[in-house]
């Protein structure tokens, strides 16, 4: 039925009630809605630069190719300004954020086959920005697809796309052809499919599916590497990119990448001039800045102060504002919180000492101290305390009040219970005495809020005989998604859903079958088996790492109401018998803008800021 699948041959089906569940609410004294207007109105005026910085690096996880970036922030800009898509969404909060609109699609798609055939038409007058300045076809879209299965170029998400006919034999070389990709035409695109999937709209949607030219992004097949070339078929691009000589790969090399984003520290996306608005709609894009740049700076305080000065419109957080922050503009309109649909946790690597033991994973989960972890992000204005794997709407409440560990303040009474049973505990005495329990590698970002929660963490840790040894990276991402470095603990992560069903929360994260060498997100290897070992060159306890994989693909058989059930399942199994997270926070997205911000909106797609929607003075 499967033939080492990533997704399982399963019906796939997310009715409105599913779409529901994913509805967020802002938080209270903040306001979720734009600053000025409403979304499609154009009440705001056009023009002006909207500039944003991020909170110490951009953190990338795929170098800002569209076939591989899995960040959400990074995939809000690409959705909203320079990837148009098959499928897109109308980038604003709420359940009305999660439907899913035609964008480069004439329509919605024909489905056809029972479900198996996906039928699309393009739109006349849709053409990629400069430097190549031509009209989009159904095979550049099919040349996206050859990239997500091509291994070499690290596609993070592409498991989601292996219910594709014939994916899998061209991700192994078996064909040189994905046998379920037709264009009979430049016009008309076919998807077959192994199963109905009835989230294959919402798959399309997410940016690897969008078009993406040979001629350019040909030259090059390894990860992090075609970011800086990207050309546009949105209504933005990166400044400087009618410079880029495309006349070969050698010409294209040559340039080390179009000027207007170096990679790391700045992005400058001005107008592209061969965006047709009227193959658009408003109500997914207004387009009404003329240009935004996006810089990084690693002082916090800056940051804000800036804001409060208007030399900067809005900021991409590392985490909650400070309180200080919070305080100066409560009540305000300028602060903004929306669900964010995601969950900060701590990694747990099921192959490194001492995390190979189940008891030492369990009792991390209960010395953890969550509520003062939550008062370094801001306090309860930064979200809800986590106690499970997924955020209950997207479980439409069936765990809600579930707390396997506690409600919060943890306990250590019931933590050295469970090192008591650990093979680390060598006199049984509730202490963590073995070697492997002190000064254990980690990895945290260097934003403020790690920096902050870090000496509450090391003190729970301490009172089960525990220590770090904590490395502070300003690219934490790529070190702990790359599998062959085996980091044992990280307190970087964060999982924000990548469509409105729990399956995008669940998969990437748990299934086997989705680990990559890297941008890999199943951090804790669940589901670890030999081949993936000798493949990724994992060292360590690499033998009985427990599996969810048919627990997932029971789970994609399910319909409608029965989906959130059988997931909340596996939620329960995740935290008691595999236990590869520690979960912490179910995180608001909290900003604050300047007061030269016109229009405002929240995209609950990518959980940013909705940059298709925004306006300045």
């Amino acid at each position: 039925m499967r033939i080492k699948r990533r997704i399982a041959t399963a019906v796939l089906v997310v009715a409105a009630a599913g779409l529901a569940i994913a509805a967020t609410t802002a938080s209270a004294g903040s306001n979720s809605s734009q600053h000025a207007g409403a979304a499609g109105a154009n009440k705001a005026a056009a023009g002006g630069v909207y500039r944003v910085e991020y909170e110490s690096s951009f953190d990338f996880t795929g170098g800002f190719d569209p076939t591989g970036e899995y960040l959400g922030s990074a995939q809000g800009i690409l959705g909203n300004l320079l990837v148009r898509t098959l499928i897109g969404y109308k980038h604003v909060a709420g359940a009305p954020g999660n439907v899913v609109v035609p964008d480069l699609a004439t329509d919605l798609g024909k489905i056809t086959n029972n479900g198996k055939t996906y039928t699309f038409k393009l739109k006349d007058g849709i053409k990629f920005g400069p430097p190549l300045n031509r009209p989009i076809t159904s095979k550049d879209i099919l040349f996206a697809f050859q990239r997500i299965g091509t291994p070499s170029v690290v596609a993070q998400y592409g498991f989601y796309y292996d219910v594709i006919k014939g994916m899998t034999a061209f991700k192994t070389g078996k064909s040189k052809v994905i046998q379920g990709i037709k264009t009979p035409d430049l016009k008309t695109i076919i998807f077959d499919l192994t199963v109905p999937t009835g989230d294959f709209r919402y798959r399309l949607a997410m940016p690897a599916a969008g078009p993406i030219p040979q001629e350019v992004a040909g030259c090059f097949t390894q990860p992090n590497e075609y970011g800086r070339y990207l050309i546009s078929s949105g209504p933005y691009m990166f400044a400087g990119s009618d410079k880029l000589n495309a006349s070969s790969c050698d010409t294209i090399k040559a340039s080390g990448g179009i000027s207007g984003f170096d990679g790391t520290t700045k992005m400058d996306l001005v107008r592209n001039p061969s965006y047709n608005a009227s193959t658009d709609s408003p109500a997914a894009r207004e387009n009404l800045p003329d240009e935004f740049t996006f810089t990084t700076n690693s002082n916090v305080d800056d940051i804000y102060a800036k804001i409060g000065r208007g030399d900067i419109e809005d900021e991409v957080p590392g985490g909650t504002p400070p309180p200080t922050v919070l305080r100066q503009y409560a009540g305000s309109n300028q602060l903004k919180s929306n669900s964010g649909d995601r969950t900060w946790y701590f990694m747990l690597n099921l192959t490194q000492p001492p995390f190979d033991d189940i008891h030492i994973r369990k009792a991390i989960n209960w010395v953890v101290n969550r509520d003062a972890l939550r008062k370094a992000w801001g306090g309860p204005f930064a979200g809800n305390i986590a106690t499970h794997i997924a955020p209950d709407n997207l479980l439409a409440d069936k765990l809600k009040g579930y707390a396997p560990y506690g409600t919060g303040k943890g306990d250590v009474a019931k933590a050295k219970a469970e090192v008591k049973l650990s093979k680390y505990d060598s006199n049984h005495d509730g202490i963590c005495d073995a070697k492997a329990c002190k000064n254990i590698f980690s990895i945290s970002g260097d934003r403020a809020v790690e920096k902050t929660m870090l000496p509450t963490l090391e003190q729970n840790l301490k009172s089960i005989g525990m220590t770090l040894k904590d490395r502070v990276l300003k690219d934490a991402y790529t070190p702990i998604g790359t599998v062959r470095l085996n980091t044992p603990f990280s307190t970087r992560p964060g999982w924000g859903k990548d469509y409105a069903d729990p399956y995008a929360f669940f998969g990437a994260n748990f299934d086997s079958r989705a680990i990559t060498p890297t941008g890999n997100a199943n951090r804790g290897l669940v589901g670890l088996t030999p081949a993936l070992v000798k493949k990724f060159g994992v060292k360590g306890t690499v033998t009985g790492i427990p599996s969810v994989d048919k627990d997932l693909d029971n789970c994609q058989t399910k319909l409608e109401g029965a989906r959130p059930v059988c997931y909340a399942a596996l939620d329960k199994k995740l935290m008691t018998q595999v236990v590869p997270w520690v979960p912490y926070l179910w995180a608001n997205y909290t900003n604050v803008i300047s007061k030269n911000v016109t229009q405002w909106q929240f995209d609950q797609f990518s959980a940013v800021t909705a940059w298709a929607h925004v306006a300045v003075k």
